[in-house]
């Protein structure tokens, strides 16, 4: 009897790079949720996500230019006045982190 082959033999193998850039894409479609109202700050966070999209769009992936936006992304944690909002976008900031560190597993 032969065994039913997993879905895992059949997939590609994922490089480092298309690992990070899709638990990076993860991380962004979750801060749009997080910041879908309307708050004192909101257009540079909201000009911050297009940016982050156009470069997701990019077929390749350098990892200076995800940590310039992570940077940048700090500093457009400090011109949001909302509390909470700041508090789930530091969340998203230090989940933009660890994206950045993800590794295929081996």
């Amino acid at each position: 009897m032969k065994k039913a082959s997993s879905s895992k033999a059949n997939s590609k193998i994922m490089t480092d790079a298309e690992v990070k850039k899709r638990a990076v894409k993860l991380v962004i479609s979750h801060m749009k949720k997080k910041v879908a109202q309307e708050f004192v700050g909101a257009v540079h966070v909201n000009e911050w996500i297009k940016e982050m999209d156009e470069l997701l769009e990019k077929p390749e992936f350098e990892l200076v230019e995800y940590i310039r936006m992570r940077k940048n992304l700090n500093d457009v944690i400090e011109r949001v006045l909302d509390e909470n909002i700041r508090f789930k976008l530091r969340d998203s900031w230090y989940s933009f982190g660890r994206a950045l560190d993800k590794k295929v597993k081996r």
